[in-house]
């Protein structure tokens, strides 16, 4: 008699319903067989970024049918089976991979395409939280035309996104200032940016500091407050080298560039995608820097995410199955 194959299974968090972290859930999956062009990825870690609790945030446009609604955008792992027409990888290989479509799990099926060679230089957790945030950051500089002799503006230096923007700007050449809490200075000027404290006062800060650098010509925000759009517009003469990933409610008003997936943002598709080696390749030989700031269980994703929400994490929120 022939043996019936038995279904891998695997955890995965998911949203339940709309709302906050207490919707998620560590559920059951199967884990089948890879699809042409697919592999599975054993999950060693699981980067969480602020869309994916956006995506089961509450709002009027939420479809109920979409739920359970699995979550997760990048991954680092092992390859532990492949499918047909691949073409790289083999079982044992080590890899990061974004965009996937729900992450966070122990076990995941996703495209040949998305991935790339883990860094040897990067842990699991630093590994999983390098694509995302990365290829954004390289979006910023490029639809900014950032180049040598630049003088750039980066609000949020400290954040996931905001300090890959610093480093990549560096290496472009560029002059970096980059607002961030006091508590984060001593790491930004390492990374070779001028660091000032955001809040109250913060444009007749950086006054001061056009006064050493010379004119700022670009900036990139990662936070979306007024104070820092206010504070762009006011510095940097021209608004088309300003892009906002974050304040999209008045991008439009004040004539700067919207990046991303906000309403009538540019994505940078293409821009994105082709990040994806230089980045594996920045970091394999140590140039490129990504801070973990916590890790947690996968059951604990509601965990990560109230954190997340929360800001000033400093650094990846990472879940590790």
């Amino acid at each position: 008699m022939q043996s019936v194959p038995v279904a891998l299974r695997s955890r995965a968090v998911v949203a339940t319903a709309f709302g906050g972290p207490e919707v998620l859930r560590t559920i059951e999956v199967d884990a089948g067989e890879p699809g042409p062009g697919n592999v599975i990825v054993d999950v060693r870690a699981a980067a969480v970024n602020p869309i994916d609790w956006k995506l089961y945030s509450e709002g009027p446009r939420n479809d109920p049918a979409r739920l359970p609604l699995r979550l997760g955008y990048e991954i680092a792992g092992v390859v532990s089976a492949i499918g047909p027409s691949v073409r790289w990888l083999a079982p044992g290989d080590e890899v990061i991979a974004w965009r996937v479509s729900g992450g966070y799990a122990d076990r995941l099926e996703v495209s040949e395409q998305v991935t790339c060679r883990r860094p040897a230089t990067l842990s699991w957790a630093a590994a999983s939280g390098l694509l995302l945030t990365g290829a954004t950051a390289v979006h910023t500089l490029s639809a900014t035309g950032t180049h040598d002799g630049d003088v750039v503006l980066v609000h949020g230096g400290s954040g996931a996104v905001g300090r890959m923007a610093v480093q990549l700007a560096v290496l472009r050449g560029a002059r970096v200032v980059a607002t961030a809490s006091a508590a984060t200075h001593d790491d930004l000027r390492d990374l070779g940016a001028i660091p000032v404290a955001y809040g109250d006062g913060l444009l007749d800060r950086l006054r001061e500091v056009v006064r050493e650098t010379g004119p700022l010509t670009v900036a990139v925000d990662t936070v979306g407050s007024d104070e820092a759009l206010d504070a762009s517009v006011a510095l940097v003469a021209d608004r088309s080298r300003i892009a906002t990933i974050a304040g999209f409610g008045r991008a439009a008003e004040l004539g700067i560039r919207a990046l991303g997936g906000g309403p009538g943002a540019d994505p940078g598709t293409a821009v994105r995608e082709a990040a994806r080696a230089q980045l594996a390749e920045l970091a394999a030989d140590g140039t490129l820097d990504v801070r973990v700031a916590r890790t947690y269980p996968l059951e604990d994703a509601a965990d990560a995410h109230r954190d997340s929400r929360a800001g000033h994490a400093r650094g990846k929120l990472v879940l590790l199955p």
